[in-house]
């Protein structure tokens, strides 16, 4: 199974090997257009960026099946609640609920790191959902940790990706 992971994530990685932001087709879109107006241009930016994060969830979930994790949820939302949990898998016994964020870092960039941005409500959060999907799917008890994958989104370069195991404690957030 780690060969066919390795397959699709040389695949992904090949793909991503201009950066994860398909700048060009809103360049173009732009351009067709004339002048944009605001709304248009905040639109367009903010579909840009969500193309982007589920291109990086694309990427670090096939980065995080060849280090070994087996993957039982995707983009897990509890029903009748608030929040969102991007990858649930298994990392040899341990569940591991993982947080993806991606930035696009531009030259002359300091907006900081993106595993910065899992803020203290963030976690809250991501702990508030892991307990309904262990409720509503009644997993049997095991190890639990939550992970963050930061995605450094260069335009023109492949992505840089870095994995924090166990970036926050349940524990500290009234689990």
């Amino acid at each position: 199974m780690r060969i066919f992971s390795r397959m699709i994530f040389g695949v992904v990685r090949w793909a991503a090997r201009k950066g994860l932001r398909d700048e060009s087709a809103e360049a173009r879109e732009d351009a067709e257009d004339g002048i944009v107006d605001a709304e248009e241009l905040e639109n367009a930016m903010r579909m840009a960026a969500r193309q982007e994060g589920m291109r990086g969830e694309t990427y670090a979930y096939w980065y995080l099946r060849c280090a070994g994790y087996v993957f039982i949820a995707r983009n897990f939302s509890p029903r009748a609640a608030k929040g969102e949990i991007d990858l649930i898998g298994y990392d040899g016994e341990t569940l591991a609920f993982v947080e993806v964020r991606t930035r696009t870092v531009r030259d002359g960039d300091l907006s900081g790191l993106p595993e910065l941005s899992v803020t203290t409500d963030k976690q809250r959060n991501v702990v508030r959902t892991a307990l309904r999907f262990l409720g509503e799917r009644h997993v049997k008890e095991c190890p639990c940790r939550f992970d963050v994958v930061a995605i450094d989104n260069r335009m023109g370069e492949p992505p840089e990706l870095r994995l924090h195991k166990d970036a926050f404690s349940p524990q500290l957030k009234g689990w």
